[in-house]
């Protein structure tokens, strides 16, 4: 090879480097933007090219929604209702009816005197039910507000032509959302929304003797109630709490856990004895390892929702159907992992134990088994600790665990500081989890 051939070899070699340390990156972004363009996180008109771009297919986030939705999940709202028909005036925590104040008692920041009920927020903002459906509304750095209902309209002193952006108004409904609160009128009935720091009533709700009474007056205090001790009687009350649900919480954790527990074990002991026929220096026929094989893509192939689904119309909904939902997608997946573990050992060990004239299940037992236990181990405890979160999102399907309650809460727009303490009740199981699966595999595995 002349050295002219070489030096052009080298630059032919340079110069395929160059374009695919530019190419690939260029291809890329590429995608980037056509992902950006297709989801409409990009759109023509925002480089002053017109577009027939539907305003609902817009991505958007409402910065007032989302302000709320915040505070729904870090704080609490107290409702005071009017009922515009009767004229009714009630005043509830979240508007959950255990959370209803007694009739006749209502908080210091609402003064309720005959049709007239003046509702301070706080910082100026005070809200006032008059006779006749009316309200007024003080806001600051904006003026009084007034509404009514008149028949079946809205009527308001808001311009047409200038209502701010936290006002929401039509002819059947106006509602108000500031910092200091939320009011909503309607022919129904008119709504004020207070909200305070916290979780209310999730120790005891309002019926409860022990309501505002602290851990210091429970512990060393006089018994509060005469039929019970305060320790027994605040612990029922607390556990069998009507809108927190604690234990229903509970069990529905243990479900979620149990659902991840037995699929993933499950599949274990199902693939473990199966993958010794996909291997092909344990099985000798190939269509057996092949039709095995074939078996555990399907398995695995098929995602656990979808078995959710199916085994719902067979089993019903429930924990069984989630845990076979989850057994028979890791059985595909250890069936694949288990096999080319085996595929792997070490042949030299198995031959000493068959010299020591042990049997064939022997032959497994000790010098098969020892070696890929750990390889074992680890990856069913990581999928322990994977399908623990799967099972959330399955229970959601098949009606059982923490993921039904999260579900139903998102669903039918609860109280959202209720999802936040599902939430959080999901994201430490998972954590105690995987301090469980790290301290077993060091003691499993490392023997330490």
């Amino acid at each position: 090879m002349t050295d002219a051939t070489a030096y052009a070899q080298a630059d032919r070699l340079f110069g395929r480097k160059k374009l695919f340390s530019w190419g690939l990156p260029a291809v890329v972004l590429t995608y980037l933007v056509y992902v950006a363009f297709a989801f409409h996180i990009l759109t023509p008109d925002m480089f002053g090219i017109p577009s027939n771009i539907p305003d609902r297919d817009r991505l958007k986030f409402d910065v007032q929604n989302g302000r709320t939705l915040v505070a729904d999940m870090v704080s609490y709202k107290t409702h005071v209702t009017r009922d515009n028909r009767s004229g009714e005036l009630g005043v509830a925590i979240e508007g959950e009816r255990k959370g209803a104040y007694p009739d006749g008692i209502v908080p210091d920041w609402v003064d309720a005197q005959g049709e007239t009920t003046v509702i301070d927020l706080g910082a100026g903002h005070i809200v006032t039910f008059l006779p006749g459906n009316a309200l007024t509304y003080e806001v600051p750095g904006y003026g009084t507000i007034r509404g009514q209902i008149e028949g079946r309209t809205v009527v308001t002193n808001i311009p047409e032509d200038d209502v701010p952006d936290w006002i929401n108004l039509s002819s059947t409904r106006m509602a108000i959302t500031t910092d200091e609160g939320r009011l909503s009128l309607t022919r129904n009935k008119t709504e004020v929304f207070n909200y305070f720091p916290g979780w209310e009533l999730f120790w005891f709700t309002l019926d409860s003797p022990y309501s505002g009474h602290g851990v210091f007056d429970i512990l060393f205090g006089d018994q509060i109630d005469p039929a019970r001790g305060n320790i027994e009687g605040a612990w029922h009350d607390f556990w069998e709490n009507p809108m927190w649900r604690h234990v229903d919480v509970a069990w529905a954790l243990f479900e979620t856990v149990l659902m991840a527990f037995l699929g993933t074990f499950g599949a274990a002991i199902v693939a473990l004895p199966v993958a010794f026929l996909a291997a092909k220096n344990f099985s000798p026929l190939m269509p057996v390892r092949f039709a095995l094989r074939r078996v555990f893509d399907f398995l695995r192939g098929v995602d656990a929702l979808i078995w959710t689904i199916l085994l719902s119309r067979a089993f019903g909904p429930g924990p069984m159907t989630g845990a076979l939902a989850i057994l028979f997608t890791d059985t595909g997946s250890f069936g694949k992992m288990f096999s080319e573990a085996l595929e792997n050992v070490d042949q030299k060990q198995i031959d000493g134990v068959v010299s020591t004239g042990a049997s064939t299940v022997q032959r497994y037992r000790f010098g098969v088994i020892p070696q890929v236990t750990p390889v074992l181990l680890s990856q069913v405890l990581y999928f322990l600790e994977s399908n623990t979160r799967s099972a959330t999102i399955i229970g959601a399907i098949t009606g059982g665990g923490i993921g039904l309650l999260l579900t139903q809460a998102m669903i039918t727009q609860k109280d959202w500081e209720e999802v936040t303490y599902y939430i959080i009740l999901i994201v430490i199981v998972v954590m105690l989890m995987d301090s469980l699966s790290g301290w077993l595999r060091r003691k499993l595995i490392k023997g330490e």
